[in-house]
């Protein structure tokens, strides 16, 4: 194991620089790769956004994807939630006229009742009845989640515990809070997509990233189960693991 030089050589990776919610490092140079989902985002909240009138994005991460769904209504606010990428999305976004808006607990929302006609939400929690105060009667809410069982297969392979808080987390128990605080159901779907590692170090890299999935994660700590990833990628090629994904389109009755 010491003397495997590629093996040492991506152990550095974790020390790579991570900022905003930019993966391009590890996506752009082909190191990771996801099998596709049956819907986009995307393309799902674009034309709502050039409908609305008022937008409220929560949890902006940077700001990456954001600043790419233009042209805006005249009211744009966002919302995050991790320090590290206030500054970022602020440096981003204010420039387009858009307000950035540290916050703490997602059931106290710094916003007026009946403020945004849309609020579009990729990857980051909510409460039910705090996005249904701030909505508009008739008011559209797009989101798009990370269910509970996303990554575990990480977990597994690290003999890593499994944090077992949010493994109800899943599209019925969505849609059910949702229905039960005023939401009409539109749309709703969910899927478990594959994640392709093609390298130990863009593992690495992105548990940097993601620290919940395994807390406090240091490589040391690791570093048999590690190598033995390592050699399967060797022989196999990647290391696959299963995401777990759902959207949700409802309208405020």
């Amino acid at each position: 194991m010491l003397k495997d030089q590629s093996f040492q050589s991506y152990l550095k990776e974790i020390e790579k620089p991570f900022s905003g919610w930019d993966f391009s490092y590890i996506t752009e140079t082909g190191r990771v790769s996801s099998s596709l989902l049956t819907w986009s985002y995307g393309s799902m909240v674009l034309p709502l956004i050039q409908k609305s009138a008022s937008l409220l994005d929560m949890g902006t991460g940077g700001g990456e994807l954001l600043s790419k769904l233009q042209p805006f209504p005249k009211e744009v606010c966002a919302t995050e939630g991790y320090p590290p990428n206030v500054p970022v999305a602020k440096e981003r976004l204010e420039p387009l006229s858009i307000e950035v808006y540290q916050i703490g607990e997602d059931d106290l929302l710094p916003f007026d009742d009946n403020q945004f006609d849309l609020i579009i939400n990729k990857h980051e929690s909510y409460s039910p009845s705090e996005v249904h105060r701030v909505l508009t009667d008739d008011g559209i809410f797009v989101t798009q989640q990370v269910g509970g069982a996303d990554y575990v297969d990480i977990n597994h392979a690290l003999a890593a515990p499994v944090n077992d808080e949010f493994s109800h987390w899943e599209l019925a128990f969505s849609e059910k809070e949702l229905h039960e605080i005023g939401f009409e159901i539109l749309e709703a779907k969910e899927e478990f997509p594959i994640q392709r590692f093609y390298d130990i170090g863009a593992l690495l890299y992105y548990l940097k990233a993601i620290p919940w999935q395994v807390p406090d994660f240091k490589s040391k700590n690791y570093i048999a189960q590690l190598y033995e990833i390592h050699e399967m990628i060797q022989l196999k090629g990647y290391f696959d693991v299963k995401q777990h994904r759902f959207i949700v389109k409802v309208k405020k009755r």
